[in-house]
């Protein structure tokens, strides 16, 4: 069984913290979807002059992780799949891992609307506009495997600022440009893709059931605590009672 859950906006801290958690643990296999803040992370390969500016100037962190590959942007507007999973090892069980990641997400392009999504040889990740000659980032992958589980995962743009990818080199790679699902002309509600991600797991990993759970999508203003709401602290309650 896939336990899938949809975990709104995390920062990249504490969702790392719950990774290394799920992953310890060993029982079951998991799909952490989520957004981050603005991070920039840096895999265990990367080169710290791919990143041009101060992180801090364009309000966002910069944070080293265990992750393969360079430096690459997570944000508001982008998928963020982490799937903490027992995977099979043995000689070529990296990209194999990662050649299924990258069909996960391909399938989930598809059924959103966006046919032709592929891989570019030498390029880890899912590209449109290969067979045209003009290749485009629309999905970075970078993997950890140990002892038979994965980490980390993949990071799908659908309708995220691309400006911020103008502060880094994107997985160090300098003459390819990033896009999205929303720039390739595709407007699509994020919860439209993970359900489309949730369903493209369960059949390419092989899993007979999903468990899915998410956390709210929206909560109406009437449901909300009128601190959250903007109307201030309230009035104090003293100590004691009457």
């Amino acid at each position: 069984m896939l336990r899938a859950r949809w975990l709104g906006r995390v920062r990249y801290g504490d969702a790392l913290a719950l990774q290394h958690g799920l992953w310890a643990d060993g029982a079951d296999d998991w799909l952490l979807l989520l957004e981050h803040p603005h991070v920039y992370t840096l895999g265990v390969r990367a080169d710290p002059a791919h990143v041009l500016v101060d992180p801090a100037s364009v309000g966002a962190e910069l944070v080293e992780t265990d992750r393969g590959g360079d430096v690459t942007y997570h944000g508001p507007g982008q998928l963020v799949g982490y799937p903490i999973r027992s995977v099979a090892m043995g000689p070529g069980a990296v990209p194999r891992y990662v050649h299924a990641v990258e069909q996960v997400v391909i399938d989930a392009l598809e059924a959103l609307g966006l046919p032709g999504a592929s891989r570019l040889e030498g390029y880890p990740g899912v590209w449109v506009g290969v067979e045209e000659g003009a290749p485009r980032k629309i999905c970075a992958i970078g993997v950890r495997l140990s002892r038979g589980r994965s980490m980390h995962g993949f990071a799908l743009n659908v309708a995220p600022d691309l400006a911020y990818f103008g502060h880094i080199v994107p997985c160090g790679i300098s003459d390819k440009p990033v896009t999205s699902l929303a720039a390739e002309g595709v407007d699509v509600s994020m919860r439209a893709v993970v359900d489309a991600v949730v369903a493209a797991a369960s059949r390419r990993f092989g899993y007979e059931r999903v468990d899915r759970r998410d956390v709210a999508w929206r909560v109406p203003a009437a449901d909300l605590a009128p601190f959250t709401r903007g109307e201030g602290p309230g009035v104090p309650v003293a100590a004691g009672g009457p």
